[in-house]
């Protein structure tokens, strides 16, 4: 491995059916006022609602009511969230969701006492967290899998009047303490959403995998991540109630972003670049976003990091380099990775997002151009990802 680091995680994961129960050992740590964190409601429709809420008042804790946060969490929202925050004096912020309550309760946790204004300061200028600001302590409680969110210190946040989503990824500071995973609180998961999640992971991983060019530990990992990945999928989207499956996906979705397998890389994450700023253009679902740009993107880049591909393919796909040519394999490798992505039913082209022909120099515009993988790409470059994501 090539480079030096320092690795810390302060994030206690408590995983596993019944594993709600934990927040009984982990309320008691912190004060009265709790601001619970959640989106559309459906978590009051599958019952974990109540049963949160339940422990939350066993354990004498006051509720901020904090609903209706969007898949892709405004600004408006969040200012919404940092006048509940500092109104009800909160101490804990529980976000009851997936990866857009989470990045939503660190955004609120981070911004509720900033003394600037919060958009300018965190994903403007990417500045960090003051040690002298306080931080409001969050804890997760995931319902859908895909972000990682529960384990990380990134926050994403749209501005729809300047057409840019940003994630920011803070230090330690802003971790979750806890997060409780149960994979049966993902059994009720829309199909859609379900295999949007699936891509998500994937590619949270193949941003950290396609670069670098040592012989890397963490790519090893990876191979393994996403080989587990590739399996339970498989039988997951068949059988969604499949515990065994469903949470190999969620362990691995913690591990695929929870900053373990980034050691020693330079990582590239220009498919999220893309992705988010289709989703600022469209609001259209994450792991969507990122679907239907990536083959054109993997395509682009290929060639600058063919052995990369070469290796993903044969030890990703199990793709046979008999009488192949290292350029061969690298494009099987990216046929078999298409063939699973349609089994599972992701939005292959952003044109099902939204996208139009006259958007195509907004949304290139509105994209982030990031260093670390095989080939920074021009605007003209990104403008042809797009046209032949279409």
């Amino acid at each position: 491995m090539l480079g030096t680091f320092t690795y810390a995680n302060p994030t206690k994961l408590h995983f596993g059916k019944d594993s709600l129960k934990k927040l009984n050992e982990e309320l008691p740590k912190y004060g009265e006022h709790v601001q619970l964190v959640y989106g559309g409601g459906s978590i009051k429709k599958n019952g974990i609602y109540d049963q949160v809420v339940e422990l939350l008042k066993a354990n004498g804790k006051e509720i901020i009511e904090d609903g209706g946060v969007m898949p892709n969490p405004t600004v408006e929202k969040l200012n919404e969230g940092c006048k509940l925050a500092r109104e009800g004096k909160a101490d804990l912020i529980l976000a009851v969701g997936g990866g857009s309550c989470c990045d939503y309760a660190k955004a609120v946790s981070i911004s509720a006492h900033c003394e600037e204004e919060p958009w300018e300061k965190y994903y403007l200028k990417f500045q960090d967290v003051d040690p002298d600001t306080k931080i409001i302590p969050v804890g997760c409680v995931l319902t859908m899998v895909g972000t990682g969110s529960e384990m990380n210190g990134g926050a994403v946040i749209t501005n729809h009047e300047s057409k840019l989503k940003i994630g920011h990824v803070f230090d330690e500071r802003v971790f979750p303490k806890f997060s409780i995973l149960d994979p049966t609180f993902t059994y009720s998961l829309p199909k859609y959403q379900m295999a949007a999640g699936f891509y998500d992971i994937l590619n949270h991983i193949c941003e950290q995998y396609f670069s670098g060019e040592d012989d890397n530990t963490s790519d090893y990992v990876m191979e393994g991540l996403m080989k587990s990945l590739i399996h339970s999928s498989r039988i997951a989207i068949k059988d969604p109630q499949n515990y065994e499956a469903r949470s190999n996906i969620m362990w691995t979705a913690t591990w695929a972003l929870n900053t373990f397998v980034a050691m020693g890389k330079s990582t590239d994450w220009m498919v999220h670049m893309l992705g988010q700023a289709v989703g600022a253009h469209t609001d259209a679902t994450h792991g969507m976003t990122l679907s239907a740009v990536s083959l054109p993107y993997y395509r682009c880049i290929m060639p600058y990091g063919l052995a990369k591909f070469k290796r993903f393919a044969k030890n990703v796909w199990n793709v046979d380099p008999a009488g192949k040519t290292d350029e061969e394999m690298a494009k099987e490798g990216l046929r078999a990775m298409e063939a699973w992505m349609k089994e599972m039913g992701v939005v292959m082209n952003i044109k099902d997002l939204g996208v139009t022909e006259d958007m195509l120099e907004a949304v290139a515009e509105s994209t982030l151009i990031m260093e670390g993988g095989y080939k920074v790409l021009s605007k003209e470059e990104i403008l042809k990802i797009l046209k032949e994501s279409m």
